[in-house]
């Protein structure tokens, strides 16, 4: 493989630099004196950002992009060996890494490299981190996988020794890292086009925490299934968070204000009790916080600065994201594209001030679609009024015979009232005529389906 000499930048071409980890990547290299270029499809916010800090990009994919001058390409999975630009890096004998194997790369030039992973909940813990090491002046460098406005976008490049990063397990990405201290937040069945079956990824996950060193810790949930049997055999320090005192971390007397942001009173093994309150909704997020609590505590950060940054954390886009309000009723965004997930936004929806729940939903590749096709229909009967938009088909073609009237069939099975509209134009009008004052709209999913609450703010 390949090794980045970091005190000798060279010229990296990044293939599809816009993005969201791509995008954030280039960006640190930037800082570090490397010359950087790259395409993408087309131009965007990440894009224009790296053009004002220096990166050359082409906008389209083809062979003429690169030449010999280049000394190293980066690509990510979704990257296929027939891709133009693919064909000419091995014309032109190109040296080449995965996107993880810069990443893993990067963390190896710090002395504190968290990664932070799980089915659920990556970007929203990295974001609670990263605001209680930035309330602690830690100047971390942070890689997140959203945007995060106190930052200005997913990436801060700090002056520190501590990086945080999320680290996805599809493609087993995640086992190209060198991390030092890491987190599991949670583990179920996701990525069936890559993964065989829920056991192949327990493995996946058991082989990443496998990757700490013996002077590293894990902080991983307790509530996983089986959890003892991905921890017995790691020579690191493990410390356990849950809903149980047989964690090391618990809470106790979760309540919620108006809003639905809860509080609670965190139990640790150790004796020292403290409270917390979140300004984010839902009982999914005590958790994550939980998670960062747990961290700030290995990194010595005192209960007061952590409680006074939990406070403050507002979330970040597309997760439970307030968009405005138009006809009375409310708008809100959130990236749920997992049962799991659509569970936990509902269930915070609930406690959120609302008259009629909608959501909007636009499920996320055909194969994700298939596989949970029945707990996809339970999770969203949820609410009140379920609407449905076609699959985003993401890096899929339409080979499986599923489509969003199949979903939409499974929800009407249950007894539950269901709409389908092949374009967001229907939707919105549809959505504008139904929805009444002190209505609740959630637009969810992980594709475009944001535009259509958008949309309606403009009418």
């Amino acid at each position: 493989m390949y090794q980045i000499n970091f005190k000798d930048p060279i010229h990296i071409y990044f293939i599809g630099i816009g993005g969201i980890s791509m995008s954030g990547l280039a960006e640190i290299l930037l800082s570090e004196g490397f010359r950087i270029s790259g395409s993408d499809r087309t131009k965007s916010p990440l894009t224009c950002r790296l053009e004002e800090q220096g990166a050359v990009i082409y906008y389209g994919q083809c062979e003429e992009n690169l030449s010999s001058e280049i000394d190293l390409v980066v690509y990510t999975s979704a990257i296929k060996p027939d891709n133009p630009e693919m064909i000419a890096t091995n014309k032109l004998n190109l040296p080449s890494l995965t996107r993880a194997q810069l990443l893993g790369q990067m963390m190896k030039n710090y002395k504190t490299p968290i990664a932070v992973s799980g089915t659920h909940g990556k970007t929203t813990t990295t974001s609670m981190i990263s605001q209680i090491l930035l309330e602690n002046d830690n100047d971390p460098t942070l890689s997140i996988g959203g945007i995060y406005k106190p930052i200005g976008g997913n990436i801060r490049v700090g002056s520190s020794d501590c990086f945080v990063t999320e680290a996805c397990e599809y493609t087993n990405s995640f086992l190209s890292f060198y991390p030092k201290i890491s987190i599991i937040l949670n583990i179920e069945e996701d990525h069936l086009d890559f993964f065989k079956d829920i056991e192949d990824i327990r493995n996946s996950f058991h082989e990443f925490a496998r990757l700490l060193p013996p002077d590293g810790t894990l902080i991983i949930n307790g509530d996983i299934c089986h959890c003892e049997e991905l921890t017995a055999d790691l020579p690191c320090k493990v410390i356990t968070y849950g809903s149980t005192p047989g964690s090391d971390y618990y809470p106790k007397d979760i309540t919620y204000d108006a809003s639905g942001c809860p509080s609670f009173h965190l139990m640790r093994r150790n004796g020292k009790e403290e409270s917390f309150s979140l300004h984010v909704p839902g009982e999914h997020n005590v958790y994550n916080a939980i998670a960062a609590i747990a961290l700030a505590d290995l990194l010595g950060i005192s209960d007061a600065v952590t409680a006074k940054a939990l406070l403050h954390y507002g979330g970040t886009d597309r997760r439970f994201e307030f968009k405005g309000k138009v006809n009375g009723f409310t708008i809100i965004d959130d990236y749920a594209h997992h049962p799991t997930e659509i569970r936990a936004t509902l269930h915070a929806a609930a406690n959120y001030p609302h008259h009629t729940l909608w959501c909007v939903f636009q499920p996320h590749t055909y194969t994700r679609t298939k596989t949970f096709l029945t707990d996809f229909a339970k999770a969203l009967s949820l609410s009140d009024e379920i609407v449905l938009t076609d699959i985003y088909a993401a890096r899929e073609k339409d080979t499986l015979g599923i489509s969003s009237q199949t979903l939409q069939a499974e929800i009407e099975k249950l007894g539950h009232r269901c709409y389908y509209f092949s374009s967001f134009e229907e939707t919105e009008t549809f959505l504008l005529k139904n929805c009444t004052k002190d209505d609740l709209l959630i637009t969810m999913g992980a594709g475009d389906v944001v535009k259509i609450g958008e949309n309606l703010l403009q009418k």
